[in-house]
């Protein structure tokens, strides 16, 4: 049975805050890091107490701190697909190849800010491929982030521990011997999931040093540009796999290599808000600070007694909570209250609509389909309507939808690695996470019910499955989440009965 349409317009409705700010407002400058893998529970002023994280933690005490941010997606690049573009990744409807999966017509927050007249740049990790059918990778790689709004673009080709592990520049890779061209072979997993690189070796990146020089690279192109509006997207490598700190920061944790990743971030984070300060920038720049998806339960920091997800259930792949509930941060001096801390329910994929909000910008019925306006909830506007009401979460095994206080899942496990007991990652009952469907062991009861039904504000642990006491919901959840899938998160495209 399908929604009526009266309810379902109604619903969206309810959801949908404006998309032009009510009154003109300065322009800041923009700048938004991404971390790579970072857990809830990763920094301190999300109550990490194992890691040391002072810099993020003032950003947080200078700024907003949301309690209740989530990324579209519970891995990498169908979550920065939903940033930059404000589009659902389902939305494709294709494998990827490597592609560029932004169309260069698409609206982008890059190119959002640069018709406003801001200097952008991408430093990092952009992981959302080159070229119309394949990277070239001895060539020209186009269109990539330039042809989606970036003025220019330096970091890693891919993410650092899949081939090409190189170095891109703009358009081409960085210190390429055309003598020995890159050439990417078939998968061979277990050991090669995401292919073999052969050739490339005088380009190949030094893991450790990655951090170091992406930070460089993005407080120079603060200082450049330091006379003009500018707006950096800084994509760490930290804290994805391979866990590799830069040597000064290996053993500064005291609970492993994960923990030193962590300061090491922590470190860039300080390096890019001091460029603020020492330029005079830091009260006219809109900072925003979060993470892509869940963390990984690395077992060192486990054993030291650190949690990358704080007390959630699952990690990164899953539809659990620890997979997609992240830390977001936003600082903009005298517009954002300091030192807050806010319970709006937000999704990354709104960012596009927010900062089509701060830059006085209207959006078109096909631009940001799936992104709403989270500005009044940065600025805590009195009286302000939800940022969203309902979200789906993709996992490597499924996807759920959450619809105020709850989470549906149609299927049984995590929808994730959590539940894989064939796999290397390490399960949730292994630190003491208990959830009803299964045993202390791992083990999925005969009794559990066909699907999943949390009650996040009693249970955000999700320790309790409510899918057989509450059939009602879940119908009503089934039939939203096959709505969605279909028509994507977009009020505005429901509500006018597309």
């Amino acid at each position: 049975m399908k929604l009526t349409y009266a309810i379902l317009s109604a619903l969206l409705l309810t959801s949908l805050n404006p998309l032009r700010a009510a009154e003109p407002i300065q322009k800041p400058n923009i700048v938004f890091i991404l971390a790579d893998d970072l857990g809830y529970g990763d920094v301190g002023c999300y109550g990490a107490t194992k890691v040391k994280t002072p810099n993020i933690d003032r950003l947080a005490q200078q700024g907003r701190l949301f309690a209740d941010t989530h990324s579209p997606c519970a891995v990498c690049t169908p979550t920065r697909y939903a940033i930059v573009t404000g589009r659902e990744y389902y939305r494709l409807g294709r494998k990827w190849n490597r592609d560029c999966l932004v169309e260069p017509e698409r609206t982008t927050i890059a190119s959002l800010c640069k018709s406003a007249g801001y200097a952008t740049a991408l430093v990092g990790k952009w992981h959302l491929g080159y070229g119309v059918k394949e990277p070239d990778w001895n060539g020209d790689l186009k269109p990539g982030p330039l042809e989606c709004g970036f003025d220019s673009f330096f970091g890693t080709a891919m993410t650092h521990n899949e081939p090409p592990q190189v170095l891109v520049d703009n358009h081409r890779v960085v210190g390429l011997d055309p003598n020995d061209p890159i050439k990417i072979l078939p998968a061979q997993p277990p050991k090669f999931p995401h292919g073999v690189l052969q050739g490339g070796k005088s380009a190949l990146v030094k893991h450790d040093e990655l951090c170091a020089l992406h930070t460089e690279k993005a407080v120079k192109f603060i200082e450049r540009n330091k006379e003009r509006p500018f707006f950096l997207y800084y994509g760490t490598m930290n804290v994805h796999v391979p866990v590799t700190p830069g040597k000064r920061f290996q053993g500064s944790s005291g609970i492993g290599a994960y923990g030193d990743y962590i300061q090491e971030l922590d470190w860039a984070v300080g390096e890019v808000l001091g460029a603020l300060d020492r330029l005079g920038l830091a009260e006219k720049t809109l900072v925003f600070f979060m993470s892509d998806n869940g963390g990984v339960l690395h077992r060192d920091a486990v054993k030291a007694g650190h949690f990358a997800n704080g007390g959630l259930l699952g990690q990164k792949t899953d539809v659990w909570e620890g997979g997609h509930r992240v830390p977001f941060i936003a600082r903009w001096p005298g517009r954002i209250p300091a030192g807050t801390r806010a319970g709006d329910f937000i999704a990354l994929t709104d960012m596009l609509a927010t900062f089509a909000a701060v830059l006085g910008r209207s959006l078109g019925p096909e631009e940001g389909p799936d992104s709403f306006n989270a500005l009044p909830a940065l600025l805590d506007t009195p009286g302000r309507k939800p940022v969203r009401t309902f979200a789906t979460f993709i996992g490597t095994g499924g996807v759920g939808v959450r619809e105020g206080k709850w989470l549906f899942f149609p299927k049984h496990g995590s929808g994730g690695f959590s539940t894989d007991l064939t796999g290397p990652w390490m399960q949730p009952w292994k630190i003491g996470r208990k959830n009803s469907d299964y045993t202390a062991d791992g083990q999925l009861k005969p009794d559990a019910p066909a699907g999943q039904l949390y009650d996040l504000e009693k249970d955000p642990a999700e320790t309790t499955n409510l899918y057989n006491e509450h059939p009602d919901i879940v119908k009503r959840l089934g039939e939203l989440l096959t709505t969605l899938r279909k028509k994507g998160n977009t009020a505005r495209g429901l509500a006018a009965g597309r």
